[in-house]
Order: C-alpha cells, then sequence, then structure tokens
C-alpha cells in the first residue's frame, strides 16, 4: 500500500517552492490563491528570501505546508494516497491529502496554529532538545524526574529508535539534558527554537487554536490519516479535531505511527514537502520499506 508523509517545521529553505510555481499552472494558482489569503507575499519569502526570514513563525509554518500539500497535488492523477500521516505541523498537509481538509482551510489553520505558538513561546522562555541514543524508557523516566522536582520537560517527539526530541523550559531542559549525559546518551544537543512544543507550555495556544478548528468544516478523509498523538489511523471528523487541538500539548509518536502504517499494509511511504528528514527516519523505524521523495 501507498502512504504519504508530509513533514513538519524545520524542513524549510530558501527557494522552496519556486520549481513548482515556473513549471506548474496548478502551483502558480495554489500560490497566488495563498498570497491573498495571508495578506503578504510569503512566496517572495519563500523564493527569494534569506534564512532568517524564513525562520519567522509567521512565514516557516505556512511555508512548509505549502510546499508540502501544492508538491502533493502536482502528481496529478499519480496522486492516490492509500494512508497518511504528518510531522507535526505535517499533519495538516496530511488532512488536505487526505480530504479531510480543504487546501484554503488547511492553511488558515496552519497561519492560527503558528500565531498562537509564536504568542506562547514568548510568553515563556523554553525550549527542545534532541536525545541521541538512550531508550525511550531512559528518557521518559529522566523527564519525569525533572518534572517532579518543579521544572517542565517532557518528551516531544518519538522520531525514530534512539532519538527523541524532549521540551519543557530552560532550566528543566538544561537538567535533562545533563541526566540523559549521565545515563549514557551518545548526545544531547539543544535545538534552535523558539520554544518548547508538543509540552504544556504551549496550553494557550492549545486553547486559541481550539476555536479556529471547531470553527473549521472536516470532512471524513478518503482514507486514513494516521494522528500524532495516538499514532492510529483516523476518519472520523470529530475524532480528528480532538487529536488536532492535543496535538499542540501532547508528544509526536512518530516511531509508532510508522510501525502501525507498516502493520497495516504500507509497503512503500513518499515524502512530500522540503527536505528529505522523514525518509530518514521511516528507513531507521523499518528497513524493509521503500522510502523515498517525489519521484
Amino acid at each position: 500500500m501507498k502512504a504519504y508523509v508530509f513533514p513538519g517545521q524545520g524542513a524549510q529553505f530558501v527557494g522552496m517552492g519556486k520549481d513548482l510555481y515556473e513549471s506548474s499552472a496548478l502551483a502558480k494558482e495554489l500560490f497566488e490563491k495563498a498570497n491573498d489569503i495571508l495578506g503578504y507575499r510569503i512566496t517572495d519569502i519563500m523564493f527569494n528570501g534569506t534564512d532568517e526570514d524564513l525562520r519567522q513563525t509567521k512565514v516557516t509554518q505556512p511555508a512548509v505546508y505549502l510546499h508540502s500539500i501544492i508538491s502533493a497535488l502536482c502528481l496529478g492523477d499519480e496522486f492516490k494516497p492509500e494512508m497518511t500521516a504528518g510531522h507535526s505541523l505535517g499533519e495538516f498537509s496530511a488532512l488536505v491529502a487526505a480530504g479531510a481538509l480543504s487546501f484554503e482551510d488547511g492553511l488558515k489553520l496552519v497561519y492560527a496554529r503558528a500565531m498562537a505558538m509564536q504568542k506562547a513561546c514568548e510568553a515563556t522562555p523554553s525550549t527542545m532538545a534532541a536525545i541521541i541514543a538512550l531508550p525511550d524508557e531512559k528518557v521518559e523516566e529522566i523527564c519525569a524526574q525533572v518534572s517532579a522536582e518543579g521544572e517542565v520537560c517532557v518528551p516531544a517527539n518519538y522520531n525514530c529508535p534512539g532519538q527523541i526530541v524532549i521540551s519543557g523550559s530552560l532550566p528543566g531542559v538544561e537538567k535533562a539534558c545533563e541526566l540523559m549525559k549521565a545515563a549514557g546518551a551518545k548526545r544531547a544537543l539543544p535545538l534552535k527554537v523558539g520554544g518548547a512544543f508538543h509540552s504544556p507550555l504551549m496550553e494557550p495556544a492549545k486553547v486559541e487554536l481550539e476555536e479556529a478548528i471547531h470553527a473549521t468544516k472536516i470532512h471524513t478523509p478518503h482514507c486514513p490519516v494516521y494522528q500524532n498523538v495516538d499514532a492510529l489511523p483516523h476518519t472520523d471528523p470529530e475524532e480528528i479535531k480532538r487529536n488536532l487541538i492535543a496535538q499542540l500539548t501532547a508528544s509526536v509518536r512518530w516511531t509508532q505511527s510508522v510501525k502501525n502504517m507498516v502493520a497495516d499494509g504500507a509497503t512503500d511511504f513518499t515524502e512530500c514537502g522540503p527536505g528529505a528528514v522523514l525518509q530518514g527516519l521511516i528507513k531507521k523505524i523499518d528497513n524493509t520499506v521503500s522510502a523515498h521523495g517525489i519521484q
């Protein structure tokens, strides 16, 4: 079975989407529609801006969304997903790809999410860190220990076996990194991010986004969408809404999602969007399946 997957924030690069815009009438139409919806020419920043411009939250999330979903839609009749999933932000692209959200509504929600997350990040200084080569259970144990001492620290992204990203307050993540290294982690790398995504510190953003999600029409998708919060396939619009809201403060269960997709018959994974991060993670999760970009 064919699965299509969509990357999250961090995959962006200057020039992303320019080739699509110049070579496809459909892509050009969708990019221009996005410029109108957002009220500024995001294409100018995507195609010709600076890395710093592209790192602005109000730009990064819609930019990755646009590149991802337009890449998929430009496949035309070839694009027939039997299941979809997206990493964090990528879940919105996955929902559009599966027909649960319209292109326009997906973009509006992504922009609302980006602005809400930016506000939450500014309200409380916080961060994330990648923990390499430590068992999931040990990472969870250390996060629980740090949290019990009064700081916020949680596993945020289960990316692949031996790679978990933690998220929380600045002192919490710093303390956890020390303990992870002492416990045998090969590396504990602070990430250059604006805040503690997928942690309780995103609660204000969750409240703000909840209103926007409830006001948006979500349709029954054409195929199952494996959502981050529980790594399970969903087709019920109300369940999809609840999971989208919960996603902001919950862990991204990517390892579990891929394993479940494979167990349910996925043999071919196509990553739609900038970069190749998900392809690498999928191969580490299960090296028996095919994982590639758009061919």
